[in-house]
């Protein structure tokens, strides 16, 4: 087998006959750019369920929808039957400065853990946001601009999603209002800075500049906020001012599209050397970054063309799949929002100020619901300090110091190499590396002067998110 020590010094000279000529980082030229977003619920027999009016608990209709978001935004967000939407030059122009992203094999990793199995994994830090989030961002804004708005709001928690969309937005000249997790703010200045260089207007949430914001604070005294919270504010900013609209970096059926350029890159870099992956693996918090890798693949499972095993991870401090209920729910704290169908935990639901920020919200996307739901994909849930252990062996032997939120990934993806190496078979095993580390070094601090400690939520915990469900019928 080739050294890692060889595989290092060139990539060159990253070639075996046991590997089949694969290199360390496969990129695909630009022509092999995806030109289309894959929109994978063409492929589902089960639907998502509508989004309803929280009112009167009808479907919501494009003009309603239209009141928050872009028009054409909301266009896409309905769309349950097109395949393959055109991704506007504009935006494909953008994407060049960052894609296509590299495929990676981690000899690396392989060796250290001594496995059989093959790990590659989708890096998506190559960008000044540092996420995958940007494939989206500049999508909305885009749309925005094209509609002539002054500008958006949204949310953000960890603060790559606030970051990219500072980012589009500086691009075309939009102006950019960010409600900042509150515990997120506080760890992590440096990711406000960014934003703030980018100029974005950022605020930290509950805040009291909203009429949800101050509600909030008056319930939950020293609250350190939540996804929730922060979407209640941006939603509350955008719709109380001519020429604005509200924004969202994850959950929604427009979002999981754009982010399909991820899942459609890795797939044809692995179909290039003849790979064909046995278990994908993603990070889940709203949705975006999993759904956005495994779209591709799932849709070859729907049509009966292949077979994957597909595993969301989320964090044992906020496990919206694997303990959340199966129900109509707000997508927000404030209750403002339509209702969506999907594995929550209830909007009420205060998540623990763990270093997950990015994953820190009480539901999941409806489509990864309803595929979960339907069996196609599994879900597991890991504890903080078990995913930083694997941050740090990541890092150590790959280079890269990877975000909380991608860590997640990677410990399941370790222990399934661990699981090759009992069994001896070779598998091959893709995940999906979200972003970088290098605004969460509170986060680490943390972790390697051992005062980070795990939180799992009781079932008595659970139950005070679960009593703000609505009933819907």
């Amino acid at each position: 087998m080739q050294s890692c020590e060889s595989v290092v010094k060139g990539e060159k000279e990253m070639t075996t006959a046991k590997t089949n000529e694969i290199p360390y980082k496969i990129y695909l030229e630009e022509n092999e750019m995806p030109k289309e977003w894959y929109n994978v619920r063409a492929d589902m027999k089960n639907k998502p369920a509508p989004l309803l009016n929280p009112g009167t608990h009808e479907p919501m209709k494009a003009e309603e929808l239209e009141q928050v978001f872009c028009k054409e935004l909301v266009k896409q967000e309905l769309d349950n039957d097109t395949p393959y939407i055109e991704i506007p030059k504009e935006v494909r122009d953008f994407y060049k400065m960052y894609r296509p992203s590299p495929l990676v094999r981690a000899y690396c990793l392989e060796e250290k853990l001594g496995t059989p199995a093959h790990i590659y994994y989708k890096y998506e830090g190559g960008n000044t946001s540092g996420s995958h989030k940007l494939n989206s961002a500049i999508a909305q804004a885009y749309y925005a601009k094209k509609q002539g708005l002054k500008g958006v709001t949204t949310e953000t928690g960890a603060g790559q999603w606030g970051t990219a969309l500072s980012m589009a937005c500086a691009y075309l000249d939009l102006n950019c209002d960010v409600y900042m997790v509150k515990v997120s703010y506080e760890q992590k200045p440096f990711r406000r800075e960014v934003m703030n260089t980018y100029g974005a207007s950022i605020t930290p949430s509950p805040s009291d500049t909203t009429e949800v914001g101050r509600k909030i604070l008056a319930e939950h005294p020293g609250t350190t906020g939540s996804l929730g919270c922060a979407i209640s504010e941006a939603v509350e900013s955008a719709v109380s001012r001519d020429g604005y609209r509200y924004v969202l970096g994850s959950v929604l059926n427009q979002v999981l599209l754009h982010q399909s350029v991820v899942g459609l890159e890795t797939k044809t870099a692995l179909d290039k050397y003849g790979v064909k992956p046995d278990i994908i693996i993603g990070c889940a918090g709203g949705g975006s970054n999993l759904g956005g890798l495994i779209s591709p693949f799932v849709g070859e499972m729907l049509r009966g063309e292949n077979d994957y095993q597909i595993v969301a991870v989320e964090p044992a401090s906020c496990p919206s799949l694997t303990r959340g209920k199966y129900a109509y729910d707000f997508c927000d704290t404030g209750m403002v929002c339509p209702l969506a169908k999907m594995y929550t935990l209830g909007s009420g639901f205060i998540p623990s100020p763990n270093h997950a920020g990015g994953l820190r919200y009480h539901g999941m996307s409806s489509i990864v619901s309803q595929l979960y739901h339907d069996g196609i994909i599994e879900a597991r849930a890991v504890e903080q300090t078990e995913v930083f252990k694997a941050a740090v062996e990541f890092a150590r032997v790959e280079g890269t110091l990877p975000a909380p939120e991608s860590s997640h990934a990677i410990k399941v993806a370790i222990d399934e190499a661990l699981k090759c190496k009992e069994t001896g078979e070779a598998k091959n095993i893709v995940f999906g590396l979200t972003g970088t580390g290098y605004f969460d070094m509170y986060a680490y601090e943390s972790f390697n002067n051992g005062t980070m400690s795990d939180y799992i939520p009781t079932d008595e915990d659970l139950q005070v998110g679960f009593a703000t469900l609505p009933e819907v019928e």
